[in-house]
Formats: C-alpha cells, structure tokens, sequence
C-alpha cells in the first residue's frame, strides 16, 4: 500500500490509478468514510484516460489513527502532502460532505498551478452550525445528538446512519441497496472513534467563508434537494455566491449519498465540467 508520511509522522494512506501523464482528478471523501467511496467514480474516470487519485483522511480507512490534528487545517494540509509528494499539477479537485470542506481549505492556498478546477459535492461549506451571524445554520444540538450517538454505540449509529438519512433509504418507496449501507458501514468502523468524534466538530463548526472568497478556479457546487444531512440552504446556494466563479447544479429528490445512488447521472455532469 502507498503512503505518504506528513511533518507530525502521520501516514496518510492513498491510492493513485492511470497514466502519469494525465490530468489528475483528486477525491476527498466524507465523513466517516475512506477513499474507496470515491471506487464508483475513480474507476468511471481512469476509463475516460484521467489519473485518479484518492486518500484517507487522517484517522480514517487505513491511514494513522492519529491522536492529534483532527481539525481542518490538518485535513488540507495532509491532502497537499499527497498532491505534493505526487507533484500533481492542473488537478481537479472533487470533495463530498466533509471533503467538499477539505477541498475548500486546501484550493484556497494551493500553489499556482497545482489546481484547474474545484468541485463541491452536498459538501458542508461554508458553515453547518447555526450562529448568530449564521441563522440559517443547524443548531448545535444536531451536531451534538451525533457525537452522543457515535460514543454511545458506534457500530450501531453509523448503521442507522447509512440504512436511513445518508442515501434517503428512509424515504418512502426508496430502493435499498444493502451492500451500499454495508460498505458505509464497513468503511466506517475502519478509522479511529475519536478521529470521528473530533471529526464532527470539523465538519460542523468550521467557517470557510474566507477560503471560498479567495477560490478563483471555476467551481462546481452540486447538491441534491432531498439532503437529510446538509440541507442545501445551508451550503451550497450560499457557497456558490462566495467563490469567483462559481455554478450550482441542483438534483430534485436526490440524497446526500448522491454519488452513490445516482452515479451515473453525477458522473456525467462531473466529466462535461471538466471537459469544458
């Protein structure tokens, strides 16, 4: 397996599929997930002739279950570690959920050169929790009914999770896929409790107001209209706004898992803004 080694002795663990000589395309996943989240669309963009490229989060999948750095600023830092390790230059850079945040951070100070373009997936910029500059936030109360549930009975809430609000499988007349919830499960119980408890505070309390101000690459933001877990008020009607260049494409009654459920039409939206 490949890693890279960050400045603290974190190991980040990462996979890297396709010619050297193509356009990267860089996946950062969400929360409490690993890289293989992203197999659908690495595997549909390394047939398209792209070098795919995709790490766990520290604390997450298979890199360290580190005691330390589980805050924003850690996340970005150890993605250009990779990008820097593979010298990846005029990538694409796609982030999910808490990965939509990672992506946020690190394109905002990324060297010049390093970025072509960004993409936002139901991601949580540019700020979840509710606060008194941010009325249309979550109270924190929704935030902290997570972490009571992950340190009460991880394995049982990260199942409720992905057999309910994740993929919409709670809404009437869904599909159930049971191999889907039992990947997210699976990949869930492979990274640290306490990197995911930590986790949570990143993904809900971090403002990435100022990072997205500073984005001057072309920027996708998607989202699906049916988000149980970040409503789309909250993110991405708003972060489009932030970033200089900037486009929202919206999916009626898709879930926040919309990558999964709904790959091939995300796919394909993803390569036409890459291609273009």
């Amino acid at each position: 397996m490949a890693f890279v080694t960050t400045q603290d002795g974190t190991e980040i663990y990462y996979k890297d599929w396709g010619p050297k000589t193509a356009q990267p395309i860089v996946f950062h996943h969400g929360w409490p997930l690993s890289a293989d989240d992203w197999d659908t669309q690495m595997l549909y963009f390394l047939a398209q002739g792209y070098r795919v490229v995709a790490h766990d989060r520290r604390g997450h999948g298979r890199s360290s279950q580190s005691a330390d750095g589980h805050d924003m600023d850690h996340y970005a830092a150890d993605a250009a570690a990779v990008a820097d390790a593979l010298d990846l230059q005029n990538a694409v850079h796609i982030g999910h959920s808490t990965g939509g945040g990672e992506v946020a951070r690190y394109v905002a100070d990324a060297a010049p050169g390093r970025v072509a373009k960004a993409v936002l997936v139901s991601a949580v910029p540019p700020l979840m929790v509710q606060t008194r500059a941010h009325p249309k936030g979550l109270p924190i109360e929704v935030f902290d009914g997570i972490r009571a549930g992950l340190a009460a009975n991880r394995a049982q809430f990260f199942l409720d999770f992905a057999s309910g609000p994740f993929y919409g499988f709670n809404r009437p007349g869904a599909t159930v896929h049971q191999g889907v919830i039992d990947n997210w499960w699976r990949q869930g119980m492979m990274g640290s409790a306490w990197a995911h408890y930590q986790g949570i505070k990143a993904f809900s309390e971090t403002d990435f107001t100022a990072d997205l101000q500073k984005i001057s690459v072309p920027v996708l933001v998607m989202h699906g209209e049916d988000d149980q877990v970040v409503p789309i008020a909250e993110a991405s009607e708003l972060s489009v706004k932030l970033v200089q260049d900037g486009t929202l494409k919206t999916y009626p009654g898709f879930p926040h898992g919309m990558l999964t459920t709904h790959a091939e039409v995300l796919n394909a939206d993803l390569l036409a803004f890459i291609r273009a």
